[in-house]
């Protein structure tokens, strides 16, 4: 089936769900929902970090933390997304002219509907890895038989959480268990959802570059008349700052989620290989390295997904200057090679993807995330 949108049908659905698609009748009441919900959840984490603060169950804590800081990224996404409604509708928009414009060039389709199916696979895989390190971090505590009669030991949640009221019958226990795991898997997905647009969007941009790059080869090789020309002029130029207008609304959109998400990542990357060393020799040492080992590698992939879009997009626009360079412009009339040389100057300044306009992403930002949260998750042996 070929695709008519670079957007996975998917994410629109869960981008209703949760009041960032503009254009739907239950925005609002979807945005009041998940804000108070979120709230509530992150309220009642930090009441269990503050009472068992002082414990010697550092395990726990750390559990706590990991938990706490990703609901945190959650709500942020959704902020973020929901002050910046407008962007999103300009962003969808330029996508939109993109596919119609495609229609007149049957390999600028082709190279849209390849990255369109590159992306709805991603987006599909991740889903899928998302809804798996919650199975994973979860199915234990939702299989348990928990004695709930048992006042000696607290019984064990999926997040750790110091709950409003009081839990005393197997049934209420099963309950809160049950509608945790649910919201759980929600938040993943709407953490998946959210990374994997970021990623449909840098493909989308990547794939409209390498159309530009095409459209520079044919034009330096266009033996037409100069009426031809001129018109291939105007829409060379109209295309490349149609993609750059679209790399910095995607910017404005991720800069500061990113900005979060890697003040948190690196904790959480650290807390949670934390847990998976403690785990190590323990009795139930199996279960609990499974437990954490999924929420591990979704918390790498997230910081990886980032810094590689940043890398894709940055080599990406460098292509094109590139591009332009390598052209036959010596073919080329005086005011047709002027045109060229603004493309190579213009492509000299980098397409990118920022922390929060401090820093740029890129493979060798990640590298350094990853390096940090060793060197922290090396004290936090040597504390315990």
């Amino acid at each position: 089936m070929i695709p008519k949108s670079t957007i996975n049908r998917t994410i629109k659905v869960l981008f209703i769900l949760f009041g960032i698609w503009p254009g739907t009748s239950c925005v609002l009441l979807c945005r009041i929902f998940w804000f108070i919900t979120i709230i509530f959840v992150q309220f009642y984490h930090y009441r269990y970090f503050q009472t068992h603060f002082y414990s010697d169950d550092l395990f726990n804590l750390m559990d706590c933390l990991s938990s706490f800081l990703a609901y945190m990224k959650v709500m942020t996404k959704f902020i973020v997304l929901w002050l910046n409604q407008r962007e999103f509708i300009k962003t969808l928009a330029i996508m939109s002219k993109d596919w119609h414009d495609c229609a007149n060039s049957e390999i600028s389709m082709q190279e849209t509907i390849y990255k369109a199916k590159l992306s709805d696979r991603i987006t599909n895989a991740m889903l899928m890895l998302h809804t798996l390190s919650v199975v994973g971090y979860g199915t234990r505590i939702l299989l348990a038989n928990v004695d709930i009669t048992d006042r000696a030991s607290e019984p064990p949640y999926i997040h750790k959480m110091e709950l409003p009221f009081d839990v005393n019958t197997q049934k209420v226990y099963r309950m809160v268990v049950i509608a945790q795991f649910v919201y759980v898997i929600m938040c993943s997905w709407a953490a998946g959802a959210v990374n994997a647009l970021l990623l449909t969007l840098t493909l989308h941009a990547g794939g409209q570059m390498d159309i530009l790059r095409n459209w520079l080869i044919e034009f330096s090789s266009n033996e037409n008349g100069k009426k031809r020309s001129l018109f291939t002029t105007n829409e060379i130029i109209e295309k490349h700052q149609r993609i750059i207008n679209f790399s910095e609304k995607v910017e404005n959109l991720y800069t500061y989620i990113a900005l979060l998400q890697f003040a948190s990542n690196t904790i959480m990357i650290c807390s949670l290989a934390f847990l998976i060393v403690s785990a190590i020799g323990t009795p139930d040492a199996t279960e609990q390295i499974i437990r954490s080992l999924l929420f591990y590698a979704i918390t790498n992939l997230e910081a990886f997904i980032y810094c590689f879009a940043g890398e894709y997009l940055n080599n990406k626009s460098k292509a094109i200057g590139i591009a332009a360079y390598n052209s036959t412009w010596y073919n080329l009339k005086p005011e047709e090679t002027r045109i060229l040389l603004f493309i190579i100057l213009r492509s000299q300044k980098q397409l990118t993807l920022t922390v929060g306009k401090l820093t740029n992403l890129s493979l060798e930002y990640f590298a350094s995330i990853m390096n940090a949260s060793g060197s922290y998750l090396s004290v936090m042996l040597a504390m315990q």
